[in-house]
């Protein structure tokens, strides 16, 4: 683990040397909350009622969770530095030292975001120091501890998903195309553009077998306490679920793509 652990801080220290680059980026990210508060805004003031479960401050609330778990554990060009290692040949150099590629780019993930997270930490509280009228904290202790783990999981869930992706490197020369459709669906279906529970029952029973309702929704949800124990419980078994089955395809595409693979180059 020392190495790992090495990787870690070089990490930290790669994303301090760029960290006026994540602060404007974090910056320009809030620019969408403010949009989306103005849209459902003027929505909720159309309707003049609920939509689903959600008043105005709740549905302003679950935007504002968004950008924190975006900022926790949405991987940030991940799939492309990994492509690229591929690509360009800088393979090679892990491939005769004992190191797990797969481990070597987690640790690297977890140093980007905890810096990430840090530096965009003082806007995210101003932020909900501003729309602190919309803030209901969870009523149980225990949920906190729920959330941190859900977090976690899913973190590691979108971490697999671009590693997964950036395999196919190993066999088209560009992988953008499969990128964009599948974070096209990513968005759609996450409940990053709108709360997954104000859409019909049988579209929430269909996305309960799919992965990407895990990656922000559910995180989320628990934070909510709109769970009760027995989808909890069945939302963290899928949880555990999709990380098993995507760890095994990246390992699978990983050992595949070997054998396709050509040092030239790095």
């Amino acid at each position: 683990m020392t190495k790992y652990l090495k990787v870690f801080d070089i990490a930290l220290q790669n994303t301090f040397v760029y960290r006026w680059n994540f602060l404007l980026r974090s910056l320009f990210g809030l620019v969408p909350l403010a949009g989306t508060i103005y849209i459902w805004g003027a929505i909720f003031h159309e309707r003049q009622a609920a939509i689903g479960v959600y008043d105005y401050s709740s549905m302003i609330f679950y935007f504002m969770l968004i950008i924190v778990a975006e900022s926790l554990i949405t991987p940030t060009e991940d799939e492309w530095q990994i492509a690229a290692d591929i690509r360009d040949g800088q393979l090679n150099s892990f491939l005769t030292k004992p190191i797990d590629y797969l481990v070597y780019r987690l640790s690297l993930f977890a140093g980007y975001r905890l810096l990430y997270t840090v530096v965009t930490l003082p806007f995210i509280l101003l932020i909900f120091w501003m729309l602190r009228e919309h803030i209901t904290l969870p009523a149980h202790g225990i949920t906190w501890l729920y959330t941190v783990i859900s977090l976690g999981l899913a973190a590691i869930l979108q971490f697999l998903i671009a590693y997964s992706l950036a395999m196919f490197a190993f066999w088209i020369l560009e992988i953008s195309t499969i990128v964009f459709i599948l974070y096209s669906f990513e968005y759609f279906l996450s409940g990053q553009l709108f709360p997954l529970d104000i859409m019909p029952a049988w579209f929430q029973r269909f996305l309960d077998f799919l992965p990407f309702k895990y990656e922000l929704y559910f995180p989320i949800a628990v934070f909510l306490e709109k769970m009760k124990p027995a989808l909890l419980l069945q939302g963290f078994l899928f949880q555990i679920a999709w990380v098993a089955i995507l760890y095994g395809i990246a390992r699978l595409l990983w050992r595949r793509g070997l054998r396709k693979y050509s040092a030239v180059g790095g």
